[in-house]
């Protein structure tokens, strides 16, 4: 008879990854992600600018409308959010018109709140009860 096949180790995940669900996501590539969007979102301006797009699309104008800005100032926020991935800008003729992509958004309130559980529990674990 042949000898037994060898059994498989379980796959361990690299330990620059991070289990979200049944997927590992490279911490590289997240690291990055979220780095771009708390950068963005560091900023009051562009924070008050994605409040306005979560009411409904604008045009460049309408967001610099607000602020004691130059439209140029406004421009570089815009391209710094944009570059974050948490907006999207788009040509319609000759106005440039902003659309919020929460997509991103979603991805740091998801790395939020498995910090927020995974200090919960520690709490929880200090507490002893």
């Amino acid at each position: 008879a042949p000898p037994p096949a060898p059994r498989q180790a379980r796959r361990r995940p690299p330990t620059d990854s991070t289990r979200v669900g049944p997927f590992y996501i490279f911490n590289s590539m997240v690291n990055y992600q979220l780095d771009a969007a708390f950068a963005a979102l560091a900023d009051a301006t562009r924070r008050a600018i994605l409040a306005r797009l979560a009411e409904g699309d604008a045009s460049v104008g309408d967001l610099a409308a607000p602020f004691d800005m130059s439209l140029p100032a406004v421009s570089k926020h815009l391209k710094l959010l944009e570059r974050a991935g948490l907006i999207r800008r788009e040509r319609d003729g000759r106005v440039r018109r902003c659309r919020l992509d929460p997509d991103r958004l979603r991805a740091a309130a998801a790395w939020l709140e498995h910090q927020r559980r995974a200090w919960e529990d520690r709490f929880y674990a200090l507490d002893g009860d």
